[in-house]
């Protein structure tokens, strides 16, 4: 990583490169889990507390769009919009935690789970609330945090373990 005291460039583009893997990958895995916990717990809005609204990735993918593009997002758009949003997510907190992993190879410590545990409160108990993508954390029930903590330690513990095969190979 460091020759004569600089870091190396390309092993920080690396990291980002094995992390983005590792994200997207972190990404579907984290959809499995969701989706099996909602088969055994028999409820398919367990985690988002939000039985009628949109998910928080499906309407920051319209605000983006209507902001932006001034466009609306037709349903079947949407439908695609909400996971493009989950994988972008998911990717570039990839990319920014295998850049830092270079940098500070302490942060790999862990096997992910802070990585993850970083992600959810951050993501989910702070910037999807402060953008009014969500309710506020402290109007979920307990149940809700659990099993989006359990949903991000699984999205972290494979993001480090894809990442670390990834950048192995680079």
């Amino acid at each position: 990583m460091e020759t004569n005291g600089k870091i190396n460039a390309g092993d920080i583009a690396k990291g980002a490169a094995a992390g983005l893997i590792g994200g997207l990958v972190a990404s579907f895995v984290m959809n499995e889990f969701q989706s099996l916990w909602s088969a055994l717990s028999g409820s398919k809005d367990q985690g988002s507390g939000q039985t009628k609204q949109e998910p928080s990735t499906v309407k920051a993918a319209a605000a983006i769009s209507e902001e932006v593009f001034d466009h609306q997002l037709s349903e079947s758009e949407k439908a695609i919009a909400g996971p493009a949003m989950h994988y972008a997510m998911g990717g570039t907190s990839g990319a920014i935690y295998g850049a830092l992993s270079e940098l500070a190879p302490a942060a790999r410590a862990g096997a992910g789970l802070p990585f993850g545990t970083a992600v959810w409160l951050v993501a989910d108990d702070v910037v999807v609330p402060a953008l009014g993508l969500s309710k506020p954390a402290t109007e979920y029930p307990l149940s809700t945090h659990a099993y989006a903590l359990a949903s991000h330690l699984v999205y972290g513990a494979t993001t480090e373990a894809v990442r670390g095969v990834v950048r192995g190979v680079l």
